[in-house]
């Protein structure tokens, strides 16, 4: 079992770009996010249009393409950081060339939407990192976790979490490839090109406005297509309502746990991430360790 390859550890003074290739973004989110990334020594540049607007969208699908093959295509260019999902970035996938980005991978790093750029990349054979973005970047403080991690992360750390357990979690210790991302997202590629391989794979998932009856559909889905059978271990993230910032995690977690008890392989509840404050990052493609015992559980890179 392979992992994907990860793209170079940042150094100080790298040039990393900003852009919003799926909805439209407050301009005081993108200051600071720039600021931030400042602050860690990095040389920040800005999208063309990524403070551009089209409807809901950060601008025309043409607008947003060309932020994104810009970032893709330059050499000096070491990350790529997207400033917040929403919808939009499938819109990009097949207009994309990777021609010049296989020949100097970097990090992209974003969460949501931008799930279905993470799929693009895990095809194509390289690793990308679901983090928190811009929103998160500017108002969480300077000690947030989650902002420590991504950059531990892409300055070539190796991570290690321990979380507490869950009443629902199935316990053993597997390695596998951790993949996954958001679920509606997920589901919109099944079927498709981007869709990748769930064999061997420790499949992560979180949603947001997703109501436990439509996670659970979801669910069937995975489970009557021989998705769930694949796969080598599952974690289970957050789900949150936007509109009333309500977090009914439990509440989809007894929805689809009778779908997900008969499987004998690791299984771990209230994970980390998700549209919440609490979002830890998680490398796509990596190889990865799941061990969960009675009382913790840990993921482990490397």
């Amino acid at each position: 079992m392979n992992s994907l390859q990860l793209p170079p550890s940042l150094q100080e003074n790298d040039k990393v770009l900003i852009i919003s290739p799926s909805g439209k973004i407050d301009k005081r989110l993108l200051k600071g996010i720039k600021e931030r990334l400042t602050s860690w020594g990095l040389q920040p540049l800005q999208g063309k249009h990524a403070a551009a607007k089209s409807g809901s969208f950060a601008g025309t699908i043409k607008q947003r393409l060309a932020d994104l093959q810009y970032g893709l295509d330059r050499s000096d260019i070491k990350a790529i950081f997207c400033s917040r999902g929403g919808y939009g970035a499938i819109q990009l996938l097949e207009k994309l060339n990777l021609s010049l980005f296989r020949k100097n991978p970097k990090w992209l790093v974003g969460y949501s939407d931008i799930t279905a750029l993470h799929s693009l990349l895990q095809k194509e054979g390289f690793a990308s990192l679901h983090a928190p973005m811009a929103r998160h970047f500017t108002f969480e403080p300077k000690d947030d976790l989650a902002i420590t991690f991504i950059k531990q992360i892409l300055t070539g750390e190796n991570m290690h979490y321990i979380i507490k357990g869950h009443k629902y979690n199935n316990k053993g210790r597997i390695q596998g490839v951790l993949r996954g991302g958001n679920l509606a997202v997920l589901q919109g590629l099944r079927n498709t090109p981007y869709e990748y391989d769930s064999k061997g794979t420790i499949l992560y998932v979180e949603d947001v406005n997703e109501t436990p009856n439509e996670v659970q559909r979801m669910f069937y889905n995975l489970k009557y297509s021989g998705v769930l059978d694949k796969l080598s271990g599952l974690i289970l993230g957050q789900f949150t309502e936007t509109f009333n910032n309500k977090n009914i995690t439990e509440e989809v977690y007894k929805s689809i746990y009778p779908l997900l008890k008969s499987y004998k392989y690791p299984m771990l509840f209230n994970f980390p991430i998700g549209h919440v404050p609490k979002n830890y990052p998680l490398i796509n493609g990596s190889l990865a360790e799941l061990i969960v015992n009675r009382s913790t559980a840990e993921l482990k890179f490397g």
